[in-house]
Parts: structure tokens; C-alpha cells; sequence
């Protein structure tokens, strides 16, 4: 009898961080499944700049949508980084959620701000709310914006709006921009829902679960990672040195293969 596994709640209910890695396309959707983990999540900002536009402003709904649709054949969690929902109107965010999880999400990231700023939380909070109603088994996770654009830039500007979205029926907080941490240990104490941050530059996910983070997102850092490593792998052929060691062509094909014929089947 194989074990049982656990759902995407209960893994922020562990003893350590859920580390949840997060894909800008099926290729790397594969592989973080290939490695092992048990939830995965979209990026926006990868997505976005995978088509050559800015992260924000709506323009990831659509492949996000089609980016979901083939993540959820995978077997593991997955949540999508959704923005604001992509509209003001909280039963039109509502809706929208209910498609996702018709196509199998188990999470979703919402966002309290809008072209790069802040909203009323009374808008976030309502979105939350509708959301909850209607698909109440998807994870809301309310994201609280504060530090990551610098305005009202407090511990106690956070934990206010963060008190609003628990109200509000949020299951998890996520505040980006979060790094001092004093700030990280005080938010994951002051609100009762799991607290995830972005992926520290000088802590560890164990030094993060040790100040009560529940949830370690590793954003955008992959793709960017990726594009990085792209860029070196040429530049060192280009200085005259043998090519990189990566995961060989046959491999990666022999994963996609597979892939396709889980979908047709």
C-alpha cells in the first residue's frame, strides 16, 4: 500500500518550509517534478518575460491559463501566481479561480496592489472573500505588498492588511520583500496563517523556518537563474572552452515523450 500524499495545506503545516519552486513553461514544470517536488507554482514575471513583456498589467493571464492547464496533468500541487486577479471586480476574480480549479489547481497568489502599487485592502479583502465562497478547498494565499514596493513600508502597515485578508477567509500570507529578520520573525507571529516569503539572499530555508515561515517561494529566481546560465553557457564556448556539462538532449526528450503520452492517453 503506497503512502499517502499529503495535501497542498498540509504542507504548510510541516516541520520544515514547503520550498515551492515556480515554472514559466512546461519544461520547467517537468523538470522541478523530475527533482522531486511535491508543489510547484507559476511565475509571473517568468511567464511575462518569456513573451517579452513587463510583469504586471495583466498580460499573464492567458498563458498562465494555458501553462496551468498542462502543469495539472503533473503528479504534484499546483498553485498559480494569478497578480490581482486580473480585475478590480471581486466576483469576476472569483469566476476566474473557479476555472483554475476546474483544471485542478490546489492554490492561488493574490495580490493587494495594481500597476505597482498599493489598493485599498478592502478591495483585496473582497476578492479574497468571493473567492472563498466559491471555491473555498483552493488556497488563497494573500499576498501583502507593503515592503515589496516600499510603501507603508512597516511591520505594522503589513500585519494590518494581513489581519484584514485572514478576516477575510485567506488561508496563507505572502510577503514579498520581507528580509530583515526581526521584520520576518514578528509578521510570522502576528498573524495566525502560514507566512511565506520569497527565497532569502543570506538565509537558508531551515534559518527561515526557524523564525516561523511556513512557505519558501523561489519566484522568479530560476528563470532568472536560467537566463543567466544560458548566457554563460555560449559565452564559455565563445572564450574558447569545451561546452558545459546540463541534463543531455536525450533525456530531456525522453521526459517530454513521456509527458505527451500522459496527454494522450
Amino acid at each position: 500500500m503506497g503512502t499517502r500524499m499529503a495535501t497542498f495545506r498540509e504542507l504548510h503545516f510541516a516541520d520544515a518550509p514547503l520550498l515551492l519552486p515556480n515554472a514559466w513553461d512546461v519544461g520547467s514544470a517537468l523538470a522541478f517534478a523530475a527533482a522531486g517536488f511535491p508543489a510547484i507554482g507559476t511565475t509571473s514575471f517568468g511567464i511575462a518575460a518569456s513573451a517579452g513583456v513587463p510583469d504586471g498589467g495583466g498580460s499573464t493571464k492567458a498563458p498562465t491559463v494555458a501553462l496551468i492547464k498542462q502543469m495539472c496533468r503533473l503528479p504534484v500541487h499546483v498553485t498559480a501566481d494569478i497578480e490581482d486577479g486580473y480585475s478590480v471586480d471581486a466576483a469576476e476574480v472569483a469566476d476566474f479561480v473557479a476555472e483554475l480549479a476546474g483544471l485542478g489547481v490546489a492554490g492561488v497568489n493574490l495580490e493587494d496592489s495594481g500597476a505597482g502599487h498599493l489598493v485599498d485592502p478592502a478591495i483585496a479583502a473582497a476578492k479574497i472573500a468571493a473567492v472563498k465562497h466559491r471555491t473555498p478547498d483552493v488556497f488563497v494565499n494573500a499576498r501583502v505588498d507593503n515592503l515589496w514596493f516600499g510603501e507603508e513600508a512597516t511591520v505594522e502597515a503589513v500585519l494590518l492588511r494581513a489581519r484584514a485578508y485572514a478576516d477575510a477567509g485567506a488561508d496563507g500570507l505572502f510577503v514579498p520583500g520581507a528580509t530583515a529578520p526581526d521584520d520576518i520573525r514578528s509578521i510570522a507571529a502576528g498573524v495566525g496563517l502560514p507566512l511565506n516569503v520569497l527565497a532569502h539572499p543570506s538565509l537558508t530555508v531551515s534559518e527561515l523556518g526557524e523564525l516561523g515561515v511556513k512557505r519558501v517561494s523561489s519566484g522568479s529566481l530560476p528563470y532568472r537563474a536560467s537566463v543567466d546560465a544560458a548566457v554563460s553557457s555560449v559565452v564559455t564556448l565563445r572564450d574558447g572552452s569545451q561546452a558545459p556539462r546540463a541534463t543531455s538532449y536525450w533525456d530531456m526528450q525522453s521526459r517530454l515523450e513521456k509527458f505527451g503520452e500522459g496527454a494522450a492517453g
